[in-house]
């Protein structure tokens, strides 16, 4: 290296990893510099989470290497990544719940006893720095969503990271929590903090980034400056040809109670309100949104219509076309699903919601009965056909439809479970998370599928974490804080910071 030659402080040179026949990078070089923030783009399957595995010591490449401050780094390990100054926040927080902020930052790093006060010091004083406000002391369990993750971002930065790599920030934070994680993240830019961002939200890309660099099918296709783009052109680069980002949202044509929720009150095993006096009336032509912080009990409000939840007390009542209001508590799922509700809800258990994994999708779509009228997808009597059609429609990544489910990536098997209950032709159909860990261009195809329903007078229940989305997809939405409704709002009118100080504040009326 001549001295006029940057020094990175990550670089990655002709990098690949292969995972039998797959090929998951194919020879990416990509570089990483002091006091930026890079954004990593791709679709699914584009090889972002197994670059940034790599870097933090989860996979070891097959080919190329790894350069740290100018230097090649074998990192087989994350202790490898750390003791190179790397550190990686997950999407899915590691802490012990009944340890205080303190101990799990300092979990694994000392022998014998551990001088508290020297690590709550320690802590507390990274805390001023960056302007994190943590309490060294509070346990876990009552940590919000946005503690914890502060949390995990001081437990590498006291581990000495000055490379920092963020996957899906943002996808539970309420707009307020992620402008302060931004300033936060904007701080430690300004320390000489390198730091990586994996996200598809574009509006967050835009906000926060110096510089986005694009995979595509686990090659590198190139890196821009933010200011110098835009989402659209982003999203070009992501999927290699021009996607709409317009989401289509015509007004609700002659819309009816189709479901209606009074009452609504559910414990948990330890008897906890999971639900407290929920009520809203869901109508037919129209999207309903369900926001909320995780945690909020919007899975079980979900689970509860299904027949999957126990109900404490409440009522859930379906109104059919051209028949009265039918009571839905005390039924089986079957009955209620033989109703005519559609449950597509994907939770951190892609498995567990009705897709056998050993099975392909073949299989799964003959688990459902077809007696309803035309859906999407249009040829219900052939499972063969209709897993095919599925494949095509939402673009499934898969060697075959009798390729075992369980065998596909996360976003893969959500595609084939919002497939096959939107091609139940339901008349409620109802949708948690349905876009989680899928990459744009299909996210707007999934958006574009639950507009088509809404235009058949399905009521749409769409519970989402992206607060853009749901203002700009639905027709109304009901915001739950700590299990009770704290209002619902003209999706037409109302702000995002709005409905995300309602997010964290119970109380209000029902506003639409």
């Amino acid at each position: 290296m001549t001295a006029l030659e940057t020094v990175h402080a990550i670089e990655f040179r002709h990098i690949t990893k292969r995972f039998g026949k797959v090929v998951a990078n194919d020879g990416i070089d990509l570089a990483l510099d002091r006091g930026e923030i890079l954004a990593l783009l791709g679709e699914n399957g584009s090889g972002k989470t197994t670059l940034m595995n790599m870097l933090s010591g989860i996979y070891f490449p097959d080919e190329g290497e790894i350069l740290v401050g100018g230097k090649p780094a074998a990192i087989r390990s994350p202790k490898d990544a750390y003791a190179n100054g790397i550190g990686m926040i997950h999407q899915h927080y590691k802490l012990v719940d009944v340890f205080t902020a303190a101990e799990n930052i300092a979990l694994g790093l000392h022998d014998g006893r551990l001088d508290r006060r020297e690590i709550a010091a320690k802590v507390q004083a990274i805390s001023d720095k960056y302007g994190f406000g943590i309490d060294p002391n509070k346990k876990v369990y009552d940590m919000s969503v946005s503690e914890k993750q502060t949390v995990e971002i001081v437990k590498v930065l006291y581990r000495g990271a000055d490379v920092l790599i963020l996957d899906e920030p943002t996808a539970v934070l309420t707009p307020q929590e992620t402008e302060r994680l931004f300033a936060i993240l904007r701080t430690m830019k300004a320390d000489g903090k390198a730091i990586v961002i994996i996200t598809h939200k574009l509006h967050e890309v835009m906000a926060i980034s110096d510089r986005v660099a694009v995979l595509r099918k686990g090659q590198y296709i190139g890196a821009v400056n933010t200011a110098e783009t835009d989402p659209q052109a982003l999203t070009d680069m992501m999927v290699g040809h021009a996607v709409t980002l317009n989401i289509d949202r015509p007004d609700p044509v002659d819309p009816k109670p189709r479901l209606t929720v009074e009452g609504l009150t559910v414990l948990d095993a330890e008897g906890v309100k999971k639900l407290d006096g929920v009520g809203f009336t869901a109508l037919g032509g129209e999207i309903l949104g369900i926001a909320g912080i995780a945690g909020s009990g919007q899975r079980e409000l979900l689970e509860s219509i299904a027949g999957l939840y126990p109900i404490a007390a409440g009522s859930i009542r379906y109104t059919p076309d051209g028949a009265g209001p039918q009571e839905l508590v005390g039924k089986t799922p079957m009955q209620i699903k033989q109703a005519g509700v559609a449950m597509a809800f994907v939770p951190e258990d892609r498995l567990g919601m009705g897709l056998v994994g050993g099975m392909g999708m073949t299989g799964n779509m003959m688990l459902r009965s077809w007696r309803r009228g035309k859906g999407v997808f249009v040829d219900r009597k052939d499972p063969n056909a209709l897993a095919l059609k599925v494949k095509e429609s939402l673009e499934v990544v898969t060697p075959s439809v009798d390729f075992p489910v369980r065998r596909l990536s996360g976003g893969n098997v959500q595609k084939v479970l919002v497939g096959r209950e939107i091609a139940s032709s339901p008349t409620v159909l109802m949708s948690a998370y349905a876009v989680r860990g899928l990459d744009i261009n299909t996210s707007y195809t999934i958006y574009n599928l639950m507009t088509e329903q809404k235009k058949k007078g399905v009521a749409v229940i769409f519970v989402g974490e992206d607060l853009d989305v749901l203002l700009e997809l639905c027709d109304r939405i009901l915001v739950l804080c700590g299990g009770k409704v704290s209002g619902v709002v003209d999706a037409r009118t109302a702000t995002k910071e709005q409905v995300g100080l309602m997010m964290t504040r119970v109380g209000g009326k029902e506003g639409a």
